[in-house]
């Protein structure tokens, strides 16, 4: 996460996915933010496209539409995509309704487990209690978003652009490990577009 090394991330990215433990501290922390944000409010773009999670263990399928709905507009799809179908057909829906689409949603079910199979370790079952989380970070209007289906609303984490959308989320992605200084469960992955 040094500034020269962080050079080296082909650019532009596009959005930054966190993997992260969740803790007791961390769970402190969430409900504490919550209750501020509830209480003073923030602005949110009507236009981010934000869902819930209610599927188990799919928190890095969430963190991927989230990075990918965001973008849509500087990425590239088969016009018989069925993650653009799924994106159209979701995108006016609030984040409660998006996440009983995708719950539904066969094509985006058969290919988040195939997926998960083909990766180097054994994916979780539906049911394993997993105590590792993904997060995405996006910059949309000028705003850094932490996008979360866990939690009931979006985060803006202020002023960014897409020149400082990797230094602006690392920043965020530094304060979760100074709450957990004594974890070492943590995966950054940056999202460019090349």
């Amino acid at each position: 996460m040094e500034p020269d090394l962080l050079d080296m991330v082909p650019k532009p990215v596009c959005a930054v996915l966190l993997l992260f433990p969740v803790t007791e501290t961390y769970e402190e922390y969430k409900a504490e933010e919550e209750s501020r944000i509830r209480d003073h409010g923030q602005e949110l773009s009507p236009s981010l496209y934000f869902m819930k999670q209610t599927i188990s263990n799919a928190c890095g399928t969430i963190g991927l539409i989230h990075a990918v709905a965001n973008n849509k507009t500087i990425l590239t799809f088969d016009s018989d995509s069925a993650l653009l179908r799924f994106l159209r057909e979701s995108s006016p829906m609030s984040p409660e309704e998006k996440a009983l689409f995708l719950e539904k949603d066969e094509s985006i079910r058969v290919t988040h487990e195939s997926s998960a199979q083909e990766g180097q370790s054994e994916a979780p079952s539906i049911d394993d209690k997993v105590d590792l989380h993904f997060i995405t970070f996006i910059q949309h209007h000028g705003v850094l978003y932490e996008l979360d289906g866990r939690k009931p609303f979006p985060i803006n984490h202020g002023p960014s652009s897409s020149d400082t959308l990797l230094e602006d989320a690392i920043e965020v992605c530094k304060q979760f490990m100074e709450r957990d200084p004594d974890e070492l469960r943590f995966t950054v992955v940056a999202f460019a577009k090349s």
